[in-house]
């Protein structure tokens, strides 16, 4: 007997006798976020904005300056100092990286805070630090009794300031690498004949080539701007060069049309990076989920590990708070009082920290567009929000000034400025760590959600949010540490009378008062350490 398929009635039902999705309304939303996304692009405008009207009104003479054979070799030296610390910071940070993440080093959580805290000491204060120790009529000189030390002034005193509060950054990125690289490759390796040395050099790196790239971009672009450690060290870079003209009120046009020339550089290097990528796949594409690694037994090479740890940490860390420490001890004796001290804290918490609530409440439109509505105009605004990654502190705090000061003249010095400043400063960390966060939250969680009715707001609150909430607290940890040891904008852009622990170490380092100094910086220390190892060590 035939066998006769009968439809299942079911399937014949007819459509609207179906229970009805409720399906929210996105363009309301999604109009909100655009609008906010421009608002924060157009804030990211205003300094190149700024020195495109003062290079215009410099005309030719903007050219010529440009063109001397002065500015060539400023650039020239800038460039070279840059590639020296990136470099230098890499090498520093690979061999770290893998021994507190793949190796049965004894300590690693411990290891692998210490040798992250240079990152929340400022490069002014680690530049006075060396003068202080290693200057002449340094401490050093007189405990070891020397008439005269090598001169620590110049390249290599910036180098090495540089250097050492720098190479965190590439430290962190390459770590989180380790931290995600599957086993297998490097088995696979193994399997076909290769030595742990061929396959480190064939597998890993390449692995590690996107995180090494991403740190060493964000280190040059740290170098570039910087201003304390090049002031310090006497060694003149293009920041220096843009500071010495600000200063002078007839030369501001040829310091706007030196901040260009930044400007271009800085887009080099974003650009590089971003050829750099390729087309490489990096995440696994088999079925299944990668397994944990298994920890190097470095055997009698631990002991050399240990040595190399200790030695850096001892140059980075506990010579300079100990230096810190011998200049509070000091000032001290002397009768030095620190009623000023808790008047600048709380200054400098409440403007980071208000700093990193609104730069995360302005990256998180930009991110979520950027991962949930690519297109153009996301693409492009995700990319004006680095802007202010690209010039130093001064060049935005004075275009906040001249805009303050001719269009809104009740912003003009208040706090509000101050940290809309901060934002625009650093925004691309908040960016950053927001948009990766929300590229590892499932989309398909987020229909799920809809798809039971809940508007797109509903979503967001009870599903994503509580997902990017590791992201979040990154990034405004992240602006909390920057913020607390910027200091041109801070310098210009304070109300009167209101001081920050980072402008109270500038006035008495520049002055040579390493005692009245040593108070506050060592507050900058602290207050910075603890987010700083909250964060590394809650990153499982």
């Amino acid at each position: 007997m035939a066998v006769q398929h009968v439809p299942s009635k079911r399937l014949a039902l007819p459509w609207p006798q179906l229970p009805q999705l409720k399906r929210p309304h996105w363009h309301i939303p999604h109009l909100i976020l655009v609008i906010a996304a421009l608002v924060v692009g157009g804030l990211m405008l205003l300094p190149p904005a700024y020195l495109l009207v003062r290079t215009v009104g410099a005309g030719e003479t903007a050219v010529s300056v440009l063109l001397k054979a002065s500015t060539l070799q400023t650039l020239g030296r800038t460039i070279w100092l840059a590639a020296s610390v990136t470099i230098a910071s890499a090498i520093l940070a690979v061999p770290i990286a893998w021994l507190t993440i793949c190796t049965d080093l004894p300590g690693r959580r411990f290891w692998s805070v210490v040798t992250a805290l240079p990152l929340v000491l400022p490069s002014y204060v680690a530049a006075y630090l060396l003068i202080s120790i290693w200057g002449p009529r340094g401490l050093a000189q007189q405990w070891l009794g020397l008439e005269q030390l090598p001169n620590i002034y110049g390249f290599f005193g910036a180098f090495l300031a540089l250097t050492l509060m720098s190479y965190p950054f590439t430290l962190l990125t390459v770590r989180a690498a380790f931290k995600r690289m599957d086993p297998s490759l490097v088995e696979a390796a193994r399997s076909l004949g290769h030595s742990s040395w061929q396959a480190f050099w064939r597998v890993t790196v390449p692995q590690l080539r996107p995180s090494l790239v991403a740190g060493s971009l964000l280190v040059a672009l740290y170098v570039l701007r910087d201003f304390g450690a090049v002031t310090m060290m006497r060694y003149n870079t293009f920041t220096r060069m843009i500071y010495i003209q600000y200063q002078s009120f007839a030369s501001r046009s040829l310091a706007a049309a030196l901040s260009l020339v930044l400007i271009g550089l800085t887009a080099a290097l974003l650009y590089a990076e971003f050829r750099s990528r390729g087309n490489i796949q990096y995440a696994r594409k088999s079925a299944g989920t990668a397994r944990l690694q298994k920890r190097v037994q470095l055997g009698h090479w631990r002991w050399p590990a240990l040595v190399f740890l200790i030695l850096l940490v001892t140059i980075a860390l506990i010579l300079p708070a100990g230096g810190l420490l011998y200049w509070l001890i000091r000032g001290a004796l002397q009768g030095q009082t620190l009623t000023t001290l808790w008047s600048a804290s709380w200054h400098s918490l409440v403007v980071a920290g208000g700093a990193a609530v609104l730069t995360l409440l302005a990256a998180l439109p930009v991110a979520i567009l950027s991962v949930r509505r690519p297109g153009h105009l996301s693409h492009l605004l995700e990319r004006l929000a680095y802007v202010g990654y690209a010039l130093p502190g001064i060049v935005i705090a004075l275009a906040f000034v001249f805009f303050g000061a001719n269009y809104l003249p009740s912003l003009y010095q208040t706090l509000p400025m101050l940290v809309i400043a901060y934002l625009v400063l650093f925004v691309p960390q908040a960016v950053g760590t927001t948009r990766t966060s929300l590229l590892q939250v499932p989309r398909c969680l987020e229909e799920a959600g809809r798809s039971l009715g809940h508007t797109s707001g509903q979503v967001f609150r009870q599903i994503t949010l509580p997902l990017l909430r590791s992201g979040l607290l990154a990034g405004a940890g992240l602006v909390f540490l920057t913020t607390m040891k910027e200091l041109p904008a801070t310098l210009i852009l304070s109300p009167m009378g209101f001081n920050t622990l980072a402008t109270a170490v500038w006035s008495n380092i520049s002055e040579a008062f390493f005692a009245q100094a040593a108070a506050p910086a060592l507050m900058i220390l602290l207050l910075s350490s603890l987010p700083l190892a909250i964060l590394t060590l809650r990153d499982k």
